[in-house]
């Protein structure tokens, strides 16, 4: 039996967490007096670990306040969280536990995650919706530079213990695309996340339905 891996991506895939890191991120930028970011500024760094997110929000900033707002944000994440409760405030997309648990389901199927939110962060995240069981593998930006790198993927893999050709990654932004392909992997996107579906381009498909994920990963496998 050739085993198969489903990587997801996590914000913007598999939960609608604008919300929560937009609150986040204006709440460390607060803490440093500087401006806050648009919300539309803060969609679009969604994926990239906090780090290049921070820089790219706040070009100018020296480093040693680059690490502050990065503290300061995973901070206000976790004890946001806990008050508010994870899964209410970063729910599920529509259909999302029911694809997660039909792809588990499957002897054939591994899942795993490459995300830019810190271990922590996910952990809260995953423990809050109950699906932690459903993945072989978690990779996160604590251990990893940062996506359009491949080095989450290819530990997946290696976790899994699944070839390039046997694995799909999903994701929402170009961010997770160009991690795909530069890790030799297939992307397919989802149309419901944080940057534009136009901007997918070279995915095997674009979901606008994460029911329709199973069988456009079933055609592709069988090559049809």
């Amino acid at each position: 039996m050739t085993l198969r891996l489903v990587i997801f991506d996590v914000d913007g895939t598999l939960v609608d967490s604008q919300g929560d890191i937009h609150a986040c991120m204006t709440a460390a930028f607060q803490s440093e007096g500087l401006q806050s970011p648009t919300r539309e500024a803060v969609r679009s760094i969604v994926g990239l670990s906090l780090p290049q997110a921070v820089t790219r929000l706040a070009p100018e900033v020296a480093p040693d306040m680059c690490e502050r707002l990065v503290e300061r944000y995973k901070d206000e994440y976790a004890s946001a969280r806990r008050r508010q409760g994870a899964a209410q405030s970063s729910p599920l997309f529509p259909g999302a536990r029911g694809v997660i648990e039909a792809l588990h389901a499957q002897d054939d199927t591994l899942l795993a995650i490459a995300t830019g939110k810190s271990r922590r962060g996910l952990n809260l995240l995953l423990a809050a919706h109950g699906v932690e069981p459903y993945f072989i593998s978690t990779q996160v930006a604590d251990d990893h530079p940062s996506k359009p790198h491949p080095s989450m993927v290819l530990a997946a893999m290696a976790d899994g213990g699944v070839e390039a050709r046997d694995t799909v990654v999903i994701g929402d932004t170009s961010y997770d695309r160009d991690m795909a392909h530069a890790a030799g992997v297939p992307f397919i996107g989802v149309s419901w996340g944080y940057h534009p579906a136009a901007s997918l381009t070279g995915a095997l498909a674009i979901l606008d339905d994460f029911a329709d994920l199973p069988d456009v990963l079933a055609k592709h496998w069988s090559g049809s």
